[in-house]
């Protein structure tokens, strides 16, 4: 079983976005982002993300910025969030507000407040970083989320591929993929967050030394896209503050532990 999450297009901008494309508001509307959720025990106990993109107009795809997977690309990367980029926020707590993050860390300093950030490129780059509150520190590039030993980066785990597969990834996944008179050009990536390397924060609340068991201490889950096109960047979640924020914690969704087992 997965948790669904459909991701919807932010607007402000949409109208300008449009014009800028060359194609419809409607079109712009019309672009499907969906990415699922599971829970994967093994060979070790992974949050397994699956993004799907899916867009109907032929203009569009030949617009959208979708780097190729390349095996020697997969390495820790800043400033992924300037290109088509897959991202995904992980809290404990639902403190929604920057505000209301103060203030709820000032008086209850044992509960935290940090989550992280996960950004993946198609083409194999990642990062992960780590915040305290509302895009707190405010460095750029942010602070990395590193492993228990406080000196490894942390990391994402792609499936591998077979030549096959990678041929499948970058041919039939860009191509049309149904009739004629309905094109439909469908992108999709997965990668998996071993649970292990979730920060000893989003874990305070729990007494059982099992990672696994962590899972049920992940409050919220905000997986988004950043899709770009020419010089336009398009932004989906499931829910937006406006303008576009994907850190606004108020937007994320409930994590269903449940439903995300398989």
């Amino acid at each position: 079983m997965s948790q669904i999450f459909n991701l919807r297009l932010a607007t402000e901008t949409l109208l300008l976005d449009a014009q800028q494309l060359g194609v419809t508001p409607l079109q712009l509307q019309n672009i499907n982002v969906s990415v699922s959720a599971s829970i994967v025990p093994q060979p070790i106990p992974q949050l397994w993300l699956t993004y799907h993109v899916q867009l109907s107009s032929t203009h569009l795809a030949t617009q959208l910025s979708w780097p190729a997977w390349e095996p020697a690309q997969v390495k820790f990367t800043d400033y992924l969030w300037e290109q088509t980029c897959l991202e995904c926020f992980i809290a404990s707590s639902s403190t929604d507000s920057n505000a209301a993050q103060s203030l709820y860390k000032k008086q209850n300093p044992d509960i935290a407040t940090d989550y992280i950030e996960i950004n993946a490129s198609p083409n194999g780059n990642y990062a992960l970083y780590q915040f305290e509150s509302y895009r707190s520190p405010s460095t750029l590039p942010p602070t990395p989320l590193r492993q228990t030993d406080e000196q490894t980066l942390a990391h994402i785990n792609w499936p591998e591929f077979s030549p096959m597969d990678k041929n499948r990834l970058e041919s039939t996944l860009h191509s049309i993929a149904s009739s004629i008179n309905a094109p439909n050009y469908h992108y999709e990536r997965s990668f998996g967050i071993p649970l292990d390397q979730l920060p000893l924060c989003l874990l305070n609340n729990s007494d059982s030394k099992d990672k696994f068991s962590s899972i049920d201490y992940i409050k919220r889950l905000h997986p988004c896209v950043i899709l770009k096109l020419n010089d336009v960047s398009l932004y989906f979640a499931p829910a937006h503050a406006s303008p576009p924020d994907f850190h606004q914690r108020r937007y994320w969704s409930r994590f269903d532990h449940q439903r995300a087992l398989n």
